[in-house]
């Protein structure tokens, strides 16, 4: 099994790189989405920057910090359930890719989170 900190470093990496994509071209992400405002996916992009820097100080630390775990995995299952409210609401009005981009992204945080939370019982 990987390493917790490994985990929570892949998580970081993949959380900021999406929130920097989402960031720098939200504009044509948006066109994807089949909608014309930008801000929502910019939001998140920075949203997801600074949850990186958070998942990546907690995967510093030495010993990892449970709490800060705890934390992490709740603020995933708390994206997977948005997501998922998102897609509902959103289905007549983004497009189908929209709609798989965000379901794509709720299955790897999903992912994400089960692989912290065996992480977590393994330490603690």
């Amino acid at each position: 099994m990987i390493q917790l900190s490994t985990t929570m470093q892949i998580n970081a990496i993949t959380s900021g790189t999406t929130g920097i994509g989402l960031i720098t071209v939200a504009g044509p992400i948006a066109g994807l989405f089949g909608v014309t405002e930008t801000w929502p996916f910019i939001a998140a992009g920075i949203f997801l920057v600074l949850f990186s820097i958070y998942v990546f100080a907690v995967s510093k630390g030495k010993p990892v910090n449970p709490g800060g775990v705890r934390l992490v995995i709740l603020m995933d299952v708390l994206w997977v359930v948005a997501s998922i409210i998102a897609i509902l609401a959103l289905f007549s009005v983004i497009s189908g890719i929209g709609s798989l981009a965000i379901g794509a992204v709720a299955v790897w945080v999903a992912g994400m989170a089960l692989l912290q939370y065996a992480g977590l019982k393994v330490i603690a």
